[in-house]
């Protein structure tokens, strides 16, 4: 199955069906970013679909990937997603705003 965007490595996997992988190395930071915005998309809808919390790998592997490309380090992401936390809640108590009114 091709995806709309790229697709990581996987040159024995593919060779083993009998194809012939074809890179691109993308040197354009913005078009990287593009690119992995459409993988995590279809990563997003892998899982959705499948519920198999394996395919939550691929998706963090993105993110992991988006952030890198925007200079952002692992460890200031998480400082920024607890920040974040902190003042927007979590959802470790299960609980969702449903409603606001007026």
């Amino acid at each position: 199955m091709k995806s709309c965007c790229m697709i990581p490595c996987r040159k024995a996997l593919i060779e083993a069906d009998g194809r012939i992988p074809v890179y691109k190395c993308i040197e354009d930071n913005e078009e990287f970013v593009q690119l992995l915005k459409c993988k995590l998309q279809e990563e997003v809808a892998e899982f959705l679909e499948s519920n198999e919390a394996a395919e939550l790998c691929d998706v963090v592997e993105v993110v992991y990937a988006l952030l890198k490309a925007q200079g952002m380090s692992l460890e200031e992401f998480e400082r920024l997603r607890l920040e974040k936390a902190s003042v927007n809640g979590g959802f470790d108590k299960r609980i969702l705003l449903n409603d606001i009114i007026d």
